[in-house]
């Protein structure tokens, strides 16, 4: 597996499709006192679903005024992809991360945060926050396991949307 950064040689690595993920269960946060914690509730196998988000429409240009992307290659396939945006508070935001449903649980999603690490403490920063859907459950587990620490909910965010009663968890991971 190669590690690049996206530029106008292999621009078209943006149109990495979204691939279905199993919504098998949700991470139920909450927060007490000064400490955030969560629980897994997994569904009933008969609620047990797959989603897939809208694929984006991608800019470099878009991408690069405010950031910058990275793909995941074996070969000349794009396996994965990351894009972050330039942020205030000492964050670099990961905007988006996902992987071809075939190289998944190959450490794929893991390497392009490592080689991210390196770009962003050259650009000063001091960690990476990202959100998840609370029932994106795959994808909390695999912050959570790479480090990153709940930091906040939103509870309303979807309210007004046809994902009405979903909720997006802040994660944030520190260098040091």
């Amino acid at each position: 597996m190669n590690l690049k950064i996206i530029n106008k040689d292999n621009e078209k690595s943006l149109l990495l499709k979204n691939n279905a993920f199993n919504v098998f269960g949700e991470m139920v946060v909450r927060r007490t006192g000064e400490k955030w914690d969560y629980e897994i509730k997994k569904y009933d196998t008969k609620k047990v679903r797959k989603q897939v988000f809208p694929d984006e429409k991608y800019s470099l240009e878009d991408i690069n005024k405010n950031g910058f992307a990275i793909g995941a290659f074996n070969e000349n396939e794009t396996i994965g992809l990351a894009i972050f945006n330039n942020n205030w508070n000492g964050y670099l935001y990961l905007e988006d991360l996902k992987v071809n449903k075939k190289d998944r649980r190959n450490g794929v999603a893991h390497s392009l945060l490592k080689f991210t690490e390196v770009i962003a403490k050259e650009k000063e920063y001091k960690g990476i926050w990202t959100v998840g859907q609370n029932n994106n459950l795959a994808a909390c587990k695999f912050y959570l396991k790479y480090g990153f620490e709940i930091g906040g909910l939103d509870t309303r965010v979807y309210k007004h949307t046809s994902q009405k009663g979903k909720q997006d968890i802040h994660f944030y991971y520190d260098f040091t």
